[in-house]
């Protein structure tokens, strides 16, 4: 009796354990159903969610980044983050801009970002997959993709230099992102 009631007990220690280890790491991105939370969101002139991003922003042509914005709904935000990526690419994921410490009073990252590892905001550039600081347009081999532009709110700012990888910048906003805005775009090259 005693045995069995201990087991019982063990497992709804582990039971809570395991759920409470389990909502640490659920996304707190804000909703459209949470009351009284402002939802955070990106979106671009060039191109609305889903659509063809415009040969301008690509390798086919200027090869410049889109302008961006969002909105600012935290009270504690100290900076953002932002992401570009291609899941669709042929080798694994392809990374076409990492940026950080943009100012939280900063909403938005005009055309033409500057490609240089310190921006004249004090944002801070990562390496890409094309191993370089700075925006590198969509460049599809094969088959139309998609480039998902993902900024981060968090509540500090990093504190590292120019130069983190994707991979390494995720690892250190770990704990300290308030939300996630996705946008995507698509793009397929046309044949010469």
């Amino acid at each position: 009796m005693k045995i069995s009631h201990f087991l019982t007990s063990g497992f709804v220690i582990l039971l809570v354990s395991c759920t409470n280890s389990q909502s640490d790491t659920i996304k707190s991105t804000p909703t459209e159903t949470s009351p009284n939370i402002t939802p955070f969101h990106i979106y671009s002139d060039a191109f609305k969610e889903g659509e063809t991003i415009p040969s301008i922003y690509t390798c086919d042509s200027s090869n410049i980044s889109p302008q961006l914005h969002w909105n600012n709904p935290f009270k504690n935000a100290v900076s953002y983050a932002l992401i570009m990526d291609d899941p669709d690419a042929p080798n694994g994921t392809w990374v076409h801009w990492v940026i950080y410490n943009i100012p939280a009073t900063d909403t938005v990252l005009a055309t033409h970002f500057p490609r240089d590892t310190l921006a004249p905001n004090g944002a801070r550039e990562g390496i890409t997959s094309f191993g370089a600081p700075g925006y590198g347009g969509p460049c599809p081999p094969d088959g139309e993709h998609r480039y998902y532009f993902k900024l981060y709110a968090l509540d500090e700012m990093i504190p590292y230099p120019a130069g983190l990888k994707k991979f390494q910048l995720l690892g250190v906003m770990k704990g300290h992102i308030l939300a996630e805005a996705d946008l995507m775009g698509r793009y397929k090259r046309s044949k010469k």
